[in-house]
């Protein structure tokens, strides 16, 4: 055991010895200078953690807001697409019910082409 207890004792000695020479490289106005400046630094880290945290409670708060309008306007887009496709669909039967009965009854062929065309009326997802 003493000879356990003398080599801790040496380690001990040898560990304060390179932490006296350490301390002897360092100025410490410089440990002065490098704790204030990393204080510092720490402030103005909080700071933005604390602008970044109330803005996104901001955003939260404004996508609340905006997310039921979005939701109700894209439910109608949808709506007015179907109303329109359901139009178009009526308007494309009708004109081939016109031709079938009145063959000259479009005597230029652009008229037609303007009925042929089914208008991109694609809603977003």
């Amino acid at each position: 055991m003493a000879e356990s207890e003398k080599e801790i004792e040496s380690i001990r000695a040898a560990s304060n010895e390179v932490s006296r020479q350490f301390k002897t490289l360092l100025d410490p106005n410089d440990l002065d200078s490098l704790k204030h400046l990393q204080l510092l630094i720490l402030g103005r880290l909080q700071d933005s953690n604390a602008v970044l945290s109330h803005f996104n409670e901001y955003s939260e708060h404004c996508f609340a807001e905006v997310s039921s309008d979005f939701s109700r306007n894209t439910r109608m887009l949808k709506s007015m697409k179907s109303d329109l496709d359901y139009i178009f669909q009526k308007l494309r039967s009708m004109k081939a019910k016109i031709m079938a009965t009145y063959p000259d009854a479009f005597p230029d062929e652009s008229t037609g082409e303007v009925f042929d065309q089914r208008p991109n009326l694609e809603v977003p997802q």
